[in-house]
């Protein structure tokens, strides 16, 4: 699960920077706030790749995810954009706990035989 959502998180990191050079064209937008607010969005994405299988992990990418839809009041695009990385959030989610799940299947049949 971690590669996969390590994977979303650090695209998440290119496009809340992506946003940042965006945002900065609208007049009602200081720029300190637009680098605040996208400088701690993409700190929380590049902390969340180490957090990812911890405790809460999942639930702060959740937050994460919510923050960039919610970007779109802001910079139209991220509407459509959020909802995408939301949908890849999810996947990487579930298909990752999949494939952990496999893993360990394999991985205690390989023990069982080496025994």
């Amino acid at each position: 699960m971690r590669t996969l959502c390590s994977g979303t998180l650090i695209a998440e990191f290119l496009i809340i920077g992506f946003a940042g050079l965006v945002a900065m064209k609208d007049d009602g937008l200081s720029t300190a706030m637009v680098w605040t607010v996208c400088g701690v969005a993409m700190l929380l994405s590049l902390l969340l790749c180490g957090l990812v299988t911890r405790p809460g992990g999942v639930a702060l990418g959740w937050v994460l995810q919510l923050g960039l839809v919610a970007s779109g009041f802001f910079v139209p695009v991220m509407f459509v954009i959020g909802v995408l990385f939301a949908g890849l959030w999810w996947s990487s989610v579930h298909f990752g706990r999949k494939v952990d799940e496999a893993k360990a299947r394999f991985a205690a049949e390989a023990e069982g035989g080496a025994a």
